[in-house]
Protein backbone atom coordinates (compact mmCIF):
# COMPACT_ATOMS: atom_id res chain seq x y z
CA UNK A 1 0.00 0.00 0.00
CA UNK A 2 1.29 3.46 -0.89
CA UNK A 3 2.00 5.63 2.16
CA UNK A 4 2.93 8.72 0.13
CA UNK A 5 4.52 10.09 -3.03
CA UNK A 6 6.68 13.15 -3.51
CA UNK A 7 8.46 14.94 -6.31
CA UNK A 8 10.85 17.88 -6.32
CA UNK A 9 12.86 19.91 -8.83
CA UNK A 10 16.03 21.84 -8.03
CA UNK A 11 18.07 24.27 -10.14
CA UNK A 12 21.69 23.13 -10.45
CA UNK A 13 23.03 26.69 -10.86
CA UNK A 14 21.49 27.62 -7.50
CA UNK A 15 23.30 24.72 -5.83
CA UNK A 16 26.56 25.61 -7.58
CA UNK A 17 26.45 29.04 -5.91
CA UNK A 18 25.78 27.38 -2.54
CA UNK A 19 28.82 25.08 -2.76
CA UNK A 20 30.87 27.80 -1.07
CA UNK A 21 28.48 27.87 1.91
CA UNK A 22 29.66 25.03 4.15
CA UNK A 23 26.82 25.69 6.61
CA UNK A 24 24.25 24.96 3.88
CA UNK A 25 26.04 21.79 2.81
CA UNK A 26 26.26 20.59 6.44
CA UNK A 27 22.56 21.30 6.90
CA UNK A 28 21.51 19.33 3.80
CA UNK A 29 24.05 16.48 3.56
CA UNK A 30 25.14 13.88 6.10
CA UNK A 31 28.83 13.21 6.71
CA UNK A 32 28.80 10.24 4.31
CA UNK A 33 27.12 12.34 1.62
CA UNK A 34 29.65 15.16 2.11
CA UNK A 35 32.48 12.64 1.66
CA UNK A 36 30.94 11.54 -1.66
CA UNK A 37 30.44 15.16 -2.75
CA UNK A 38 34.10 15.97 -2.09
CA UNK A 39 35.27 13.11 -4.33
CA UNK A 40 33.90 14.85 -7.42
CA UNK A 41 36.61 16.98 -9.00
CA UNK A 42 34.40 19.40 -10.94
CA UNK A 43 32.15 22.01 -9.34
CA UNK A 44 29.47 21.22 -11.93
CA UNK A 45 29.33 17.56 -10.86
CA UNK A 46 29.33 18.57 -7.19
CA UNK A 47 26.41 20.92 -7.87
CA UNK A 48 24.52 18.14 -9.69
CA UNK A 49 25.07 15.80 -6.74
CA UNK A 50 23.98 18.43 -4.21
CA UNK A 51 20.91 19.37 -6.28
CA UNK A 52 19.92 15.72 -6.67
CA UNK A 53 20.23 14.98 -2.95
CA UNK A 54 18.42 18.21 -2.03
CA UNK A 55 15.54 17.40 -4.42
CA UNK A 56 15.38 13.81 -3.20
CA UNK A 57 15.16 14.78 0.46
CA UNK A 58 12.50 17.38 -0.35
CA UNK A 59 10.56 14.74 -2.31
CA UNK A 60 10.80 12.32 0.62
CA UNK A 61 9.52 15.00 3.02
CA UNK A 62 6.54 15.57 0.72
CA UNK A 63 5.85 11.83 0.54
CA UNK A 64 6.14 11.73 4.33
CA UNK A 65 3.34 14.29 4.40
CA UNK A 66 4.92 17.24 6.15
CA UNK A 67 7.67 18.73 4.03
CA UNK A 68 10.93 19.79 5.64
CA UNK A 69 10.24 21.08 9.13
CA UNK A 70 8.85 18.16 11.08
CA UNK A 71 11.71 16.12 9.64
CA UNK A 72 15.11 17.54 8.75
CA UNK A 73 17.58 16.93 5.95
CA UNK A 74 19.82 15.20 8.51
CA UNK A 75 17.10 12.60 9.20
CA UNK A 76 17.68 11.25 5.69
CA UNK A 77 20.71 9.83 3.92
CA UNK A 78 20.90 8.82 0.26
CA UNK A 79 23.70 6.57 -0.88
CA UNK A 80 24.22 4.69 -4.16
CA UNK A 81 24.27 0.99 -4.92
CA UNK A 82 27.18 -0.41 -6.95
CA UNK A 83 24.97 0.01 -10.02
CA UNK A 84 24.72 3.74 -9.25
CA UNK A 85 21.05 3.57 -8.26
CA UNK A 86 20.26 5.82 -5.29
CA UNK A 87 18.65 4.46 -2.13
CA UNK A 88 17.78 5.79 1.31
CA UNK A 89 20.22 4.29 3.79
CA UNK A 90 18.50 6.27 6.55
CA UNK A 91 15.04 7.82 6.83
CA UNK A 92 12.38 8.45 9.50
CA UNK A 93 10.06 5.63 8.42
CA UNK A 94 12.58 2.78 8.70
CA UNK A 95 9.76 0.20 8.66
CA UNK A 96 8.55 1.44 5.24
CA UNK A 97 9.98 0.59 1.83
CA UNK A 98 11.15 3.62 -0.16
CA UNK A 99 11.56 3.81 -3.93
CA UNK A 100 13.57 6.69 -5.34
CA UNK A 101 14.62 8.05 -8.71
CA UNK A 102 16.92 11.03 -9.31
CA UNK A 103 17.56 12.54 -12.73
CA UNK A 104 19.51 15.52 -14.04
CA UNK A 105 19.25 17.74 -17.06
CA UNK A 106 21.71 20.47 -17.96
CA UNK A 107 19.95 22.93 -15.64
CA UNK A 108 17.90 20.95 -13.14
CA UNK A 109 17.81 17.90 -10.92
CA UNK A 110 14.55 16.12 -10.21
CA UNK A 111 13.64 13.43 -7.74
CA UNK A 112 10.63 11.18 -7.28
CA UNK A 113 9.98 9.23 -4.08
CA UNK A 114 7.36 6.59 -3.26
CA UNK A 115 6.97 5.35 0.30
CA UNK A 116 5.05 2.11 0.76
Amino acid sequence: MIYGIGVDLCEIDRMEKLLTHSSFIKRVLTTKEINILQKFSSKKRQAEFLAGRFACKEAYAKAYGTGIGEISFQDMEILSKKSGAPYFSMHPLENKKVHVSITHSKNEAAAFVVIE
